[in-house]
């Protein structure tokens, strides 16, 4: 069993930063491929980058390449999400996800989540 606690989220004017953390609970933490999804009012879950249990591989949306940098701490069992040059179209909930079959793109391939931290980025 895996909690996910999100934290970081907040107001900040297009192209400003944020950075999103997600700590987690539980011994096996560095077995768990993570992500973070967003999720705007009317639209689906949508993914936004993944980070492999070895932290050797990470994975992004196009959207977000070069811009966003994901980053893991497996001693403080915790997930980095830096988000530079924001937009207003990033203003979702983020919500960070554990899975232990691997990083994937669908939000079906996670076993637990977080209760989502709101960004929102004025233009």
């Amino acid at each position: 069993q895996v909690q996910l606690v999100e934290s970081g989220g907040g107001l900040v004017q297009a192209g400003g930063s944020l950075r999103l953390s997600c700590a987690a609970s539980g011994r096996t933490f560095s077995s768990y491929a993570m992500g973070w999804f967003r999720q705007a009012p009317g639209k689906e879950r949508e993914f936004v980058a993944a980070i492999s249990w070895g932290t050797v591989s990470t994975y992004y949306a196009d959207s977000v390449k070069g811009r966003f940098t994901l980053s893991r701490d497996n001693a403080k069992n915790t997930v980095y999400l830096q988000m530079n040059s924001l937009k207003p179209e990033n203003t979702a909930v983020y919500y960070c996800a554990a899975g232990l079959r691997g990083v994937s793109y669908s939000p079906d391939g996670y076993n637990y989540w977080g209760q989502g931290t709101q960004v929102t980025v004025s233009s």
